[in-house]
């Protein structure tokens, strides 16, 4: 029931109005000091004009706030800073949700944010969030990118818990923004604000839901006058320590090291790091891979992940490529070849950013170390080092024009440089995306070519890949359909990722989605799929798939995702045979999955997760099964334990050849796969967590009945007297502590042990196979890494 009618009334007709407009902030700009306590009790405040009148975007887009929630915010600066007050009223204060997480983690708490553009071209915003337990989140956010939260700035917030709801109260120095020199400017701006308990976003400047971009539906922040772009230099030196240990080593080891940032002017920032330290990463989630294809991974090492969103234009560029695994290997069956697991980074440095034109340019550089590796002659025993990776050169440049309200035309380039007689690598791409005025549909595509230079008297290669696509990106029906073209020697694997190749694909997808929620859904969409792809020499069908997928939020916030799918063709596998020009037919299938995760607000919530698949071969299937329960115990101590389970039957896959004859051999086999993995977390305050994180992984494959492939992708049972079987085990655990113990600068202590175990003999015990990894397997690590903030504004008053 609406207390408050005539309030509520007014307000509605407010929000109306403004939905035709954008709103306009004026700021106010002060002499005095404002202390950040989340107070806002400086006189300052009282003057300054404010912000009120939210509407909500999601999930009833256009509502207006209900009076006993209302929103006032206030925007002061002054040479340095702006500083922002905001007062969440709330007539439950008790029911304010403040679950205390780490920096950039939402978790279940209120949030209040502010969003700032300071070119006002609708094309990238700075977005900083304060939760109602007072830690911090911000983000870089584009249309084409989305939200970038491993950028991370320095700035000040602080919230307290009043009897009449909350408050936030924000200092952001210049330093974090982006503008221009001008004397007088206006900023794009919004305010936002979500009440968790209802999952209730509002923001200040209405967000039309039926429009697909955001960034171009934001308000106004005017009043900014003669304020300078500061310098822009932080240093962040650095000190490590790590104790090795494991059945082979005993090891301590120091290291040092220094990262810079440095504003070269109002645009554009240059980050380098000397002697780099990304022992403190997160562990890789490793498997027993059967694939034709390399196991990829997430990048976890903060400088290839921060502020990347021009690299990421392409799609051209895998980071991990770069102090990962030596690129020479060898397949003669005569030696063995021992090498390390990654190759070092001794340098890297990035410049970016963007003008006030619209004019992004990027530019990524990193050397890695030369790397050896020992070979033996089975047959002689004899050993000796060889290069298996040169001094190496890796470079990306991106200039990115955008224009209108989320168009934008790129070039790109990729570039690998091997020291000496080794392969090197040029792709250069032309990638576009327009969207008309009313944003409504958006046409978007790219040309791609890829050079090699293999040298060692192997014949140098080129290929192209190129892509159209078009799609209607508004309103409750939304459409798209386009189409790919990859050449057969398109090859972009030395600093990206690229595995199938030499095909052309068709595809289309339409979907429905409501805007305001209905009697039984608070968000509902329903989508299908079609997609086609064909070999391109003998035109043969690679994929083909219609699915249906449907997506929605119950009035109580429960996630519900179901999927349908269906391959009514037999197709055919041109990679998993290893030999070009072969192929195995792949049968018609249809699987299907429900994804249930009910709502984390709960102190006790699950995400569960059962799928299957089906097929037309007698006794071929797959099934399985994740589940995640997470209870929070208190709004500091946070735990949950996850548990996936698959099983394949009748899967057939290629084994390597002992017979030494000129057949492809392929198995017929069953899989079992048992992940289980937890996770715990205690916030000391906002500023200090402990954290855990472990690992158990475990699949066995046994090889049942053995083939011959056929020239038409057929399999003919044949004798296979080798052992193909496997057992894989690995185990992997972090427990760490960090203490943000001043902006920017940070302690954190870690402890981590590792283990893996590979075998021929299937093990169907689970509590053996468990054991067996803490027998002599287990490898410990402890370290301890110290990085401080340094800001040149505030270092030369040192002196």
């Amino acid at each position: 029931m609406i207390k408050y009618p005539l309030l509520f009334i007014a307000a509605l007709f407010i929000s109306f109005a403004a939905t035709g407009q954008k709103k306009s902030l004026l700021a106010q700009r002060i002499s005095e000091k404002v202390t950040i306590d989340g107070k806002l009790d400086d006189a300052v405040w009282k003057s300054a004009q404010t912000a009120t009148d939210f509407i909500m975007f999601q999930p009833d887009n256009g509502k207006p706030i209900s009076p006993e929630k209302k929103t006032d915010v206030k925007i002061l600066f002054d040479d340095d800073a702006i500083y922002v007050g905001a007062i969440m009223y709330d007539n439950e204060p008790d029911k304010i949700l403040k679950e205390m997480t780490q920096r950039d983690n939402f978790g279940s708490a209120d949030h209040f944010g502010i969003f700032i553009n300071g070119f006002n071209d609708s094309q990238q915003e700075f977005q900083f969030f304060l939760s109602a337990a007072g830690v911090q989140m911000d983000c870089v956010a584009t249309n084409s990118n989305g939200e970038d939260y491993s950028w991370d700035a320095i700035w000040d917030g602080n919230v307290t818990i009043t009897d009449f709801g909350w408050v936030a109260e924000m200092k952001i120095p210049y330093a974090a923004l982006r503008f221009s020199g001008e004397g007088k400017q206006t900023w794009g701006l919004n305010l936002y604000r979500e009440l968790r308990r209802d999952r209730q976003q509002y923001t200040w400047n209405y967000i039309d839901a039926k429009i697909g971009p955001v960034l171009s539906q934001s308000g106004l922040l005017e009043g900014i006058e003669n304020i300078t772009p500061p310098t822009r230099l932080f240093f962040i030196p650095y000190g490590s320590y790590y104790y090795n240990k494991s059945a082979e080593i005993s090891e301590h080891t120091v290291k040092g090291g220094l990262d810079i940032k440095y504003g070269i002017n109002e645009s554009f920032t240059l980050d380098a790091i000397l002697i780099p330290d990304f022992g403190q990463t997160k562990f890789d989630n490793i498997e027993l891979n059967l694939g034709p294809f390399e196991q990829t991974f997430n990048e976890n090492r903060p400088f290839f992940t921060e502020g990347t969103d021009l690299f990421n234009k392409g799609n051209l560029l895998y980071s991990r490529r770069i102090g990962g695994s030596p690129s020479f290997n060898s397949n003669d069956p005569n030696i063995s070849l021992v090498v390390p697991p990654t190759v070092n980074l001794l340098n890297a440095l990035k410049v970016s950013g963007r003008t006030k034109d619209g004019l992004g340019i990027g530019i990524l550089n990193a050397v890695t170390e030369r790397t050896f590796g020992v070979v033996t002659n089975i047959t002689t025993g004899e050993s000796q080092e060889i290069v298996v990776e040169p001094l190496t050169n890796f470079n990306v440049v991106v200039f990115d024009q955008r224009f209108g309200k989320n168009s934008s035309i790129s070039f790109v380039n990729t570039n690998v440089t091997r020291d000496g007689n080794f392969r090197d690598a040029n792709v250069s791409a032309a990638v576009f995306e327009l969207t008309d005025e009313k944003q409504n549909y958006n046409v978007s595509g790219s040309v791609k070519y890829s050079y090699v230079n293999e040298y060692q008297d192997q014949e140098n290669r080129s290929g192209v890949s190129s892509s159209l696509n078009l799609s209607e990106t508004a309103g409750k029906y939304r459409f798209s359909f386009g189409g790919n073209y990859v050449s057969k020697d398109y090859d972009i694997n030395d600093l990206g990722v690229n595995f199938q190749t030499h095909y052309h694909s068709v595809y289309g997808n339409s979907s429905y989605r409501i805007l305001n929620p209905n009697k039984t859904f608070n968000t509902f969409s329903l989508s299908s799929n079609l997609y086609s792809e064909f070999d391109n020499a003998t035109g043969k069908i690679q994929q083909g798939n219609i699915g249906l997928y449907l997506n929605s939020t119950t009035l109580k916030n429960d996630y519900i995702n179901i999927g349908f799918n269906v391959r009514p063709f037999q197709t055919f596998d041109f990679y998993e045979p290893r030999v070009e020009g072969r192929y195995v037919y792949i049968p018609r299938s249809i699987n299907s999955s429900i994804y249930i995760s009910t709502n984390y607000n709960r102190k006790f919530a699950v995400d569960w997760n059962p799928y299957f698949t089906m097929t037309d071969e007698k006794k071929r299937e797959s099934w399985g099964m994740y589940i995640e329960p997470r209870f929070r115990f208190s709004d500091r101590f946070t735990t949950s334990l996850g548990v996936n389970f698959n099983h394949q039957s009748n899967n057939a896959g290629q084994i390597p050849n002992i017979a030494g004859d000129d057949q492809i051999y392929f198995a017929k086999r069953n899989r079992n796969t048992y992940t289980l993995s937890s996770y715990a977390k205690y916030s000391i305050n906002k500023d200090m967590t402990i954290n855990l994180s472990a690992r158990y992984y475990w699949s066995y494959v046994d090889n049942r009945e053995f083939f011959t492939l056929d020239d038409d992708g057929g399999l003919t049972p044949a004798i296979y007297t080798g052992n193909q079987d496997q057992n894989y085990n690995s185990w992997n655990l972090d427990l760490s502590y960090s203490w943000w113990f001043a902006p920017g600068s940070q302690i954190s202590v870690l402890y981590r042990d590792n283990s893996a175990t590979f075998d021929r003999v299937i093990n169907t015990n689970i509590t053996n196979n468990f054991s067996n990894l803490f027998q002599d397997n287990l490898s410990h690590v402890f370290s301890v890494s110290i990085r401080y903030f340094i800001d040149y504004n505030q270092a030369k008053n040192w002196f």
